[in-house]
């Protein structure tokens, strides 16, 4: 695995951004696709709000949470310099914010007051606990529906074989705007076995839009991450989650964040 060096300026993320999207644009063009079609979710996690201050300076519009608490102090720190500055020069004013982990009830109160996105929904019971709380809040959220295409008993998201069928159930919740499909590749040297994951979504996106074309809404496709994001995008992804190319390695292991 590449050893990410910490970004600490603006100027350090400046760098990693545009390394990374220099990635994304070849992986694209090498796939014949548009690198328009391709968003960059820098994943935030672990990293402290004076970096992300450096990280929206430098360009970041977008940053993604696996924890709802962490991603609640952050949009509040980030808000509360807001208050203090004009919009024009508040770090973090416009930044937007994506919830992509595994999320318990209790917590959907907080995922409707400060998410933008909401990329790990495999549940229908979260799924309604959403909606309520944003019908109360007069606010829609979009959705990306988890799918595990791994399937490792360590990652959460539906089987395959149940997406459609749960995917129909989302049609009353009015609040909840389905964007498309995500999922967490095997995490494996073996690049068939990734890229697999990735091709499983992407047919699986296609058989749902080719039976109901609704329901999928755009068909978005999340997957990829630092390791893995070009094979994702060979395989149609749209959106990559990328952490430790931009920010640095980190210290915190990823069982922190996705336990086994």
């Amino acid at each position: 695995m590449t050893d990410y060096a910490p970004a600490h300026t603006v100027e350090d993320f400046r760098r990693n951004l545009a390394t990374v999207q220099a990635r994304i644009d070849a992986a694209a063009q090498a796939a014949g696709r548009d690198p328009v079609g391709v968003r960059l979710l820098p994943v935030s996690k672990t990293v402290e709000v004076d970096r992300l201050r450096n990280a929206v300076t430098a360009g970041c519009t977008w940053f993604g949470e696996n924890k709802v608490q962490e991603a609640k102090r952050k949009h509040a720190e980030l808000s509360a310099v807001e208050t203090i500055r004009s919009a024009h020069d508040a770090p973090g004013a416009g930044v937007k914010w994506s919830v992509i982990g595994h999320l318990q009830t209790n917590k959907a109160k907080d995922v409707a007051s400060i998410a933008d996105e909401f990329q790990a929904l495999d549940s229908l019971r979260i799924a309604e606990a959403l909606d309520r709380r944003l019908q109360l809040l007069g606010r829609g959220l979009d959705v990306f529906v988890q799918v595990n295409t791994s399937g490792e008993e360590s990652k959460f998201g539906l089987p395959p074989g149940e997406v459609p069928a749960f995917i129909r159930e989302l049609a009353p919740l009015s609040s909840l705007r389905v964007r498309g499909l995500m999922t967490l590749a095997a995490l494996s040297s073996d690049t068939d076995r990734v890229r697999g994951c990735f091709t499983l979504l992407r047919d699986l996106r296609d058989r749902v839009r080719d039976d109901d074309p609704e329901l999928l809404g755009p068909g978005e496709l999340s997957m990829g991450m630092s390791g893995d994001f070009e094979l994702a995008i060979a395989e149609g992804s749209t959106c990559v989650r990328v952490g430790q190319a931009v920010f640095g390695a980190r210290a915190t292991p990823d069982t922190h964040y996705w336990p086994n």
